[in-house]
């Protein structure tokens, strides 16, 4: 397989981050990247949420906000793809600059704010996927100035319910104002209330079962974590995807983007988000399926998430250091290291740190 991104990435950064991501998303919906080869290993086939994933690396949302690129990007390798996040009504999301490369850090800042071109545009593109492809989950989240955040969501779920492989319902960006208080106890119960009953319609409606997953942020604490974890398993809710970008700022930083304002991603937040996963895995007794996102660049990396709990992992950040390769190397180098622990299979190594 060719690989063209050490050509291509001088070129990428010398734009700015949000324009190179843009450049490379438009490239990839005129098929302009050559295709990368789907891994397939036995021992890491899974059935989750009723759904057969070839191997357990996905696309994070975010890269593909109004989902114009999905069958490019499924062509990348990976399993599944996670297109969003996507309000009822499209937003331009936050002045820019919004976006910084932490070189020295690999990781990105971002301020972006939910921009994208609205439901009706998303669906128009989703709507003409290839489901022979792969796995495609809708991400959907609030307008900023909506007055009531369950009526945007149960809007989003009604709209993409009959194309969706599985919806997310993202509530932990920290770039909506007043976004993130949904994953208080009361106020979680009450949303998670009114989804499920959307959803219960939209299953009658459309004679199909869509899995329900619930973003959350890392910046949370025990009781937060406990209060989530409870509020899922009373709701039904199919699974968690563990987890958004987080807040805070670890003091090994480098980069003079350091203390932008916005959500960290990348290789810092390994270390933050895995023991959440960790966490919740064992809040849920490992009932509910997890998503394991945030700082994977390697093998070791996701193998980490998958000790700690994730049934599948997630990346983004890192591709904009490694490009499209990494999703290979990932599921080439995952068998050797369930073999080296005596795993036959990867739902043998879920949680056993």
């Amino acid at each position: 397989m060719i690989d063209i991104f050490p050509i291509v990435r001088p070129f990428l950064y010398a734009l700015s981050p949000e324009t190179a991501h843009n450049v490379a998303l438009r490239a990839l919906s005129c098929d302009l990247l050559p295709p990368q080869k789907l891994v397939v290993h036995p021992e890491l086939s899974q059935n989750i949420f009723g759904l057969n994933f070839k191997n357990p690396i996905g696309l994070a949302a975010g890269f593909d906000k109004n989902a114009a690129a999905v069958n490019p990007l499924l062509r990348q390798g990976f399993a599944f793809v996670e297109a969003g996040t996507v309000t009822p009504l499209a937003q331009d999301g936050n002045p820019k600059p919004r976006m910084f490369r932490l070189s020295e850090d690999r990781a990105i800042i971002n301020r972006l704010g939910f921009n994208n071109k609205g439901l009706e545009y998303y669906i128009k593109n989703f709507s003409k996927r290839d489901k022979s492809i792969g796995i495609t989950g809708a991400n959907i989240g609030k307008n900023k100035d909506s007055e009531s955040a369950s009526d945007d969501y149960v809007k989003g779920l009604n709209a993409v319910y009959p194309y969706a492989d599985y919806i997310t319902i993202n509530i932990s960006s920290p770039n909506t104002k007043g976004l993130r208080d949904l994953q208080q106890r009361e106020a979680l119960s009450q949303l998670l209330t009114e989804i499920m009953k959307a959803r219960d319609q939209a299953k009658q409606q459309h004679n199909k079962n869509v899995p329900i997953l619930l973003k959350i942020a890392p910046d949370i604490d025990e009781t937060q974590r406990a209060d989530i974890a409870e509020n899922v398993i009373k709701h039904d809710v199919d699974g968690l995807i563990i987890s958004n970008t987080t807040i805070s700022r670890p003091t090994s930083l480098r980069s003079e983007y350091k203390n932008e304002t916005g959500g960290l991603s990348g290789a810092p937040l390994l270390e933050l988000s895995t023991p959440v996963i960790s966490e919740i895995y064992k809040l849920t007794s490992g009932k509910i399926p997890i998503i394991g996102v945030g700082g994977v660049s390697s093998a070791e990396d996701a193998y980490a998430k998958i000790r700690a709990g994730a049934s599948l992992v997630q990346i983004y950040s890192a591709l904009i250091y490694q490009g499209f390769k990494l999703v290979r190397d990932i599921n080439d180098n995952l068998p050797k290291l369930l073999a080296r622990d005596g795993f036959s299979h990867i739902s043998e190594a879920m949680g056993t740190l």
